[in-house]
């Protein structure tokens, strides 16, 4: 126990999720060593950086920072601890399933501890694993150790706020004794804790992210319905949203979900109810729908100016969401990879996000001014608050083609057209002539598919039953 009576802690993973658990944590009294296997990463923090942009949590390592100790040294952070919690990434692999390689080496890498201590998964892991890693515990004649599921229900951009104020806390544990220490430690916290085995914590997590990305996926199609219909998608979601049995969150249409958990969560159930022997109808459609909405843009801009190639594009926003840097499973790089092989020019803009090699061929620019000079279309792909003025007279003279394709429904669609631009929403209706490019009298007989302003065309047809 450390001198204010809080038990010390180690966090394995420095990422996203280990920095923000371990630094509140530390802001609720505990020390906290945080362990990661990137030499540069603990440097980094060690001198005060912070490798991402969370908003908050450099402000919150720095308050604590006598609390805190980052470490390369597995013995060190555990040898100590009273705690382990386990924080790694479980990307997916190329079947689907979740890749515990770093879960294990955790395992495999935890010292003889002699004292008892519990491993915490925070990790979000499939159902079952709790099993095997208590198995594995034993083999290495640590049974001694107790394992406790507590799963994370962090929003990225809001993490701190979500852990200093959850709407829950699930704790899983085989023995009564270790659930009740990992409850302990958010006695400080104003909200419901729900005790659980192991295996229905492990679910919770899971089913949480499936059914938010069926929510989102669901408003998505019924955005599609309202283009073809004339109804608009965001009066809709409103009037649905004050239905209290169903709540206004997650019903913003927009170009899908990405992001580091509801892609990766999602298939990860699906796969796991395969593995089973189940097929997941309903996730299957759910993932389906969200990687058509991301291509569905390119539809949008071959509506207003046809043939793609060599039209200059504007994409505004990187990040798979405002407010944080994280370009995982981002509907950019999607958008971005099908516009370069439309033959387009890209160029992109986000106030945060560095993509690196994410998005190869694509200009990155410094403003979003600059990134819609001469372009035939501004595309708004993540909804960052400063592109809620984006249709202003500079903006218009800077473009060679005045067209918002609005990928979030930021903007007003009335107001935007009264101030000279083209605005195509998501989920609500198109002006019935704005859509018709302007086109010169072919000289011959036969009228290009560009000229005919339709979306409609054979190449078009033909290219998009590829995708």
């Amino acid at each position: 126990m450390n001198r204010q009576g809080k038990e010390p802690l180690a966090i394995f993973g420095a990422g996203w999720v280990g920095l923000v658990t371990g630094a509140c944590f530390a802001d609720l009294g505990h020390e906290v060593t945080i362990r990661d296997v990137v030499p540069e990463k603990i440097e980094r923090l060690r001198a005060g950086e912070v490798p991402f942009f969370e908003a908050g949590l450099g402000e919150l390592i720095e308050r604590n920072r006598a609390r805190l100790t980052f470490t390369l040294d597995a013995a060190e952070a555990a040898g100590a601890a009273e705690l382990v919690f386990v924080c790694v990434d479980t990307p997916p692999t190329y079947s689907g399933d979740a890749d515990l390689s770093r879960v294990w080496t955790v395992i495999d890498e935890l010292p003889q501890l002699e004292h008892r201590s519990i491993l915490v998964m925070k990790s979000t892991v499939p159902v079952g694993t709790g099993e095997k890693v208590r198995a594995a515990l034993e083999a290495r004649g640590l049974s001694h150790i107790g394992y406790v599921s507590n799963p994370e229900f962090l929003a990225e951009g809001g993490a701190v706020e979500d852990f200093m104020s959850p709407d829950r806390v699930v704790v899983g544990s085989f023995a009564q004794a270790d659930g009740d220490r990992v409850a302990s430690l958010y006695e400080g916290l104003d909200s419901p804790i729900v005790r659980a085995d192991v295996a229905s914590a492990e679910m919770i997590k899971l089913a949480a992210n499936a059914f938010l990305a069926t929510r989102i996926s669901f408003i998505n199609e019924i955005a599609n319905v309202c283009e073809v219909t004339g109804a608009d998608v965001v009066k809709v979601a409103e009037g649905v949203g004050l239905d209290h049995r169903l709540g206004p969150h997650f019903l913003r249409a927009g170009v899908g979900f990405g992001g580091s958990c509801f892609p990766k969560d999602t298939n990860a159930l699906k796969q796991l109810a395969s593995n089973s022997g189940y097929h997941f109808q309903l996730l299957s459609a759910v993932i389906e729908v969200n990687e058509l909405q991301k291509r569905r843009v390119i539809n949008k801009l071959q509506k207003y100016l046809g043939r793609l190639r060599g039209k200059r594009i504007a994409l505004l926003g990187l990040a798979f969401k405002a407010n944080t840097d994280d370009m995982r499973e981002a509907p950019s790089v999607v958008l971005a990879s099908r516009l370069l092989a439309e033959g387009a020019e890209v160029r992109a803009y986000d106030p945060v996000a560095k993509p690196g090699d994410l998005v190869r061929g694509v200009t990155l620019c410094e403003s979003a001014l600059e990134a819609v000079q001469d372009a035939d279309a501004a595309v708004i792909v993540t909804d960052w608050d400063e592109f809620r003025s984006l249709a202003s007279p500079e903006v218009r003279a800077a473009m060679r083609r005045p067209l918002i394709v609005d990928g979030r429904n930021l903007l007003d669609p009335e107001a935007a057209r009264s101030a000279g631009f083209d605005y195509e929403g998501i989920g609500r209706a198109s002006s019935p002539l704005s859509a018709l490019p302007e086109t010169s009298e072919p000289a011959s007989g036969n009228l290009p598919s560009e000229a005919t302003g339709q979306t409609g065309s054979a190449e078009n047809a033909e290219h998009f039953s590829r995708e």
